[in-house]
């Protein structure tokens, strides 16, 4: 009876003019275009440098900020007052005086994100100056694309596997076809099963394209076992998709899942910690964390793309993806009115 009703759900994404084409472009997509804009650095600081000192040390730092590719070097200013006026014009960016041997920066912190960050980088330019160097463990070449592109997997999972069992219910509350199983003596829980298992394959489907992509396009492979990312890919599937459908049962339009859908998305996906450290919330905020998939999943398949992490390193997140998939599951089970 299953294997009828999980070859019914595919003929209906067959049929439909979108759904395969939708199915195989927006993973290309997402993995072709945002590692190259969906990124955190800050780059094109204007840096106006007021040095007082004149020393070789000096004109040598200099010269290491004109031909960093994070900064636009402004030239130097005869006084801070000078470099003052061309940041009040919003002609700098951050001013750098040199004065006894001494450095003092200061950043026009209207655009906080870049005042902190481009700081951030001059401190570490001075610092690599003066013979203070920083060991940087597993991403050694600081790749951003490297950081990113394990997170956008669960943006393409949470995507495909959230929004498409989401409308299937309610397409077929509304185009009447959902009264013909309803009469049918299908178990609810099968029922439920058939809506599931299709997104489960789609979702492999997803990661297997993602993952070559990443090798074909930036040449990144998983440090970490493939497989591991496949389980955690899954575990993200059945939760997704399990909540798809809850939603889908209490949904009456099309219009109302995909609102509710898009609400739980955007919380999920702004508290999972993909753009900002959790820990940088506030404890209320961080609080959300313990229930959030995403959270557990961008942070288990970080730790096997990036740090090569085995299944003990992540062993805490399977199981809390796990447990949350099962009882969204069982909701989605229950949640379902047969009406006979």
């Amino acid at each position: 009876m299953i294997g009828h009703l999980i070859h019914k759900e595919f003929l209906q994404i067959r049929r439909n003019a979108f759904l395969p084409r939708l199915i195989v472009l927006f993973p290309i997509v997402i993995m072709c275009v945002m590692p190259w804009v969906m990124q955190m650095e800050v780059k094109n600081v204007v840096v106006e440098v007021v040095d007082i000192d004149h020393t070789v040390a000096s004109q040598r730092l200099i010269q290491q900020i004109a031909a960093s590719n994070y900064f636009i070097f402004g030239g130097q200013r005869a006084s801070y007052a000078e470099a003052m006026k061309d940041i009040e014009k919003g002609k700098a960016d951050i001013i750098l005086e040199i004065r006894d041997g001494r450095y003092l920066i200061a950043a026009n912190a209207v655009n906080g994100t870049k005042g902190s960050l481009g700081s951030a980088y001059l401190s570490q330019i001075i610092a690599s100056s003066q013979g203070s160097n920083s060991l940087l463990l597993y991403n050694k070449h600081q790749n951003y694309k490297l950081f990113m592109i394990p997170a956008l997997f669960a943006i393409v999972m949470m995507l495909m596997t959230g929004f498409l069992p989401t409308l299937n219910i309610v397409g077929e509350k509304e185009a009447g076809t959902i009264e013909q199983i309803n009469v049918t003596p299908v178990a609810k829980w099968a029922f439920i099963l058939s809506k599931l298992i299709p997104y489960w394959l789609i979702a492999l489907f997803i990661i297997t394209v993602c993952l070559l992509l990443a090798w074909l396009v930036y040449g990144i492979t998983p440090a970490g076992p493939v497989a591991l990312i496949y389980l955690l890919a899954m575990l993200l599937a059945l939760f997704f998709s399990s909540l798809g459908l809850i939603i889908s049962n209490y949904s009456d339009t099309m219009q109302q899942a995909i609102f509710v859908m898009w609400f739980f998305v955007v919380c999920l996906l702004l508290l999972s910690g993909l753009f900002t450290p959790t820990r940088s919330m506030p404890d209320w905020a961080y609080a959300t964390t313990y229930v959030n998939p995403m959270h557990y999943f961008i942070e288990a398949i970080r730790t096997v793309f990036i740090r090569g992490g085995g299944f003990a390193a992540i062993a805490h997140q399977v199981l809390a993806l796990a447990a949350i998939g099962l009882v969204m599951s069982g909701w989605a089970v229950v949640s379902y009115r047969k009406n006979s």
